[in-house]
């Protein structure tokens, strides 16, 4: 589909569709981890704190969608961060042991070190990471240090500034994206990860490049094979460039060899260069499913729980915050909402599957 022939949507995505209905709560087992329909337990929240960003890159907020007649959410529909810092805890209880903050474009939440800290506070054992475009980051990168940020992860498409202006349609320089990255090592987000969506014919000639540049430095670059995310990106399977063909690439240049995951879930499959020089990963949602192993929720900007990437609904769990609802009744809402889950969208995509209406990334985060 060409960047012309995008559907035209002028009605915010979150006003388009009702909510699932959370299901009834189902008996849990004193001492049993929870776990999904497929036996995936809940390892990953990934937490949407606006649904705003001043990047328009055309695989995710392309500008002839989310132009000056785009409705974002309301202040009053935003989560707060009190309400974050509840849902967080009650998904901590359930066995979630990493949390992420997401966007749209997380720094530009007014406040966002002041729920870092809350969290933080509240939670002093969970990983805590953050993924950002790095716009901001040079400014914001000590202050989310000290507030207890973990590490941070940085979308980055291209080294090359006509190629990175272009792609994030915003006329962004990738100079100071760079600089946000060395403010973020120097404050202490470390080891920081670099991610690079590839596109064919647009960014996967510079590949090897992305690799060399941080080759050594400590960073890993996760190169991401283009996906079906949302319904106004213009994804086709031909655009997409395997993960197989990018670590061919890197490792003809810079010898690789594959490494195992860190943890059972982990989306990434990672490679260490054989000179002992750092790793790299590849993502590869499109030519190399996940599903099977996928521990990750996402709580979107207002307060909606989504148990897939390529989800078209999510359940409200907004709606118990701000009812009166006690923490067990809500612990048991996302305990059933869990436990009901069997999604498993990238095994069984189809060139229809992939035009349909799901939630735009933005909205839920990446």
């Amino acid at each position: 589909m060409s960047k012309s022939a995008r559907p035209k949507t002028v009605i915010p995505l979150h006003e388009a569709r009702g909510a699932l209905p959370i299901p009834a709560a189902k008996p849990v087992i004193a001492g049993a981890a929870l776990a999904d329909a497929r036996g995936r337990g809940l390892h990953d929240l990934r937490i949407s704190v606006t649904d705003r960003c001043n990047f328009r890159c055309t695989y995710c907020m392309p500008k002839d969608v989310f132009d000056a007649d785009y409705r974002f959410l309301p202040h009053a529909e935003v989560l707060s961060f009190e309400e974050i810092v509840r849902v967080a805890r009650l998904f901590r209880d359930l066995g979630t042991q990493k949390i992420r903050l997401t966007g749209g474009e997380p720094l530009l939440r007014k406040g966002i070190e002041r729920l870092v800290a809350m969290l933080r506070e509240a939670l002093p054992d969970i990983d805590l990471t953050l993924t950002t475009n790095g716009s901001a980051l040079k400014a914001q990168a000590a202050a989310l240090r000290a507030a207890g940020l973990d590490r941070i992860t940085v979308s980055l498409d291209s080294l090359d500034d006509a190629t990175f202006r272009a792609m994030n349609d915003a006329d962004f320089p990738v100079a100071k994206v760079l600089e946000g990255i060395e403010a973020a090592a120097a404050a202490g987000l470390a080891p920081i990860k670099v991610n690079m969506v590839v596109k064919r014919g647009v960014n996967d000639h510079q590949v090897v490049d992305m690799a060399r540049h941080f080759r050594g430095t400590g960073h890993i670059v996760r190169f991401i094979e283009f996906m079906d995310v949302g319904s106004t990106n213009g994804w086709r399977m031909d655009d997409v460039i395997a993960s197989e063909e990018v670590v061919r690439r890197v490792s003809a240049q810079f010898p690789l060899d594959p490494a195992g995951a860190n943890y059972g879930g982990e989306v990434a499959q990672r490679w260490r260069y054989r000179d002992g020089s750092g790793e790299i990963g590849a993502i590869s949602s499109v030519t190399r499913a996940f599903c099977s192993t996928c521990t990750r929720a996402r709580l979107s900007t207002d307060g909606q729980v989504y148990t897939c990437l390529f989800a078209q609904r999510g359940y409200d769990l907004k709606r118990l915050l701000r009812d009166g609802s006690d923490d067990a009744a809500i612990a048991a809402a996302v305990s059933a909402i869990w436990q009901g889950r069997d999604d498993r969208y990238s095994e069984i995509r189809t060139a229809e599957s992939a035009k349909s209406r799901k939630v735009e990334m933005s909205f839920i985060g990446g």
